[in-house]
This record gives structure tokens, C-alpha cells and sequence, in this order.
């Protein structure tokens, strides 16, 4: 099992309906993160910042994650989202949740 952690910044105006989206999560969006080998997965808010951590159990974490999105539940939920998010001044180019690194783990 590999664990992984991400950061990005929720939009203030943006609060109550990303909170509602998440009170209700599309079983569909559901469905491909567990088929994706994607479990244990949350998503916690302080101060405007969004922290995601998820427990990823397959052997392709790239290719299980192009699946996700691929998926077009997953594409029309990101469309709900994305407007919600606004990306660290750190993440890449290509990146909207910015990776956050490991640096301490108790079992």
C-alpha cells in the first residue's frame, strides 16, 4: 500500500458549494476511485486549504489514475470542482492538487 497526500487552496466564495458537492459525492465518481485501486481516501480543510490523503492498494498508480481521468462521471464531477480549487503557487505546470511529501509515518 502506498499512501499519498495533496494540497490545493479552496476558492472562500466557493465554500458552501464545494462542501455540499462533498456531502452528496457521486457514487459514479465513487466507483472509479475504488476501481482504481484508490481506498481510505479524505479530504480535510483548514484556513482555505484543502489536504487530500488517499491509500493507493494497485501496481500501476500512473495508469490507474489516467482511468480516473478518463472516466466521464469523473470528468463531468471535475467540472463541478475544478471551479472551486485554485492551485498552489508551487504546483507544476500540469498540476492542480500539489503533492505533498512524506516526512513522517507511525503505523
Amino acid at each position: 500500500m502506498q499512501r499519498f497526500a495533496a494540497v490545493i487552496r479552496l476558492r472562500p466564495e466557493m465554500e458552501v458549494e464545494y462542501r455540499r458537492l462533498h456531502a452528496a459525492a457521486w457514487p459514479g465518481v465513487l466507483s472509479a476511485l475504488k476501481r482504481a485501486h484508490v481506498s481510505n481516501y479524505s479530504i480535510f480543510l483548514r484556513d482555505g486549504l484543502l489536504f487530500s490523503y488517499l491509500e493507493y492498494t494497485g501496481t500501476d498508480y500512473e495508469a490507474d489514475m489516467a482511468a480516473i481521468a478518463a472516466d466521464p462521471v469523473t470528468r463531468d464531477w471535475w467540472a463541478h470542482t475544478d471551479p472551486c480549487q485554485e492551485p498552489l503557487d508551487s504546483a507544476a505546470g500540469d498540476e492542480r492538487w500539489a503533492p505533498a511529501e512524506e516526512i513522517f509515518h507511525l503505523d
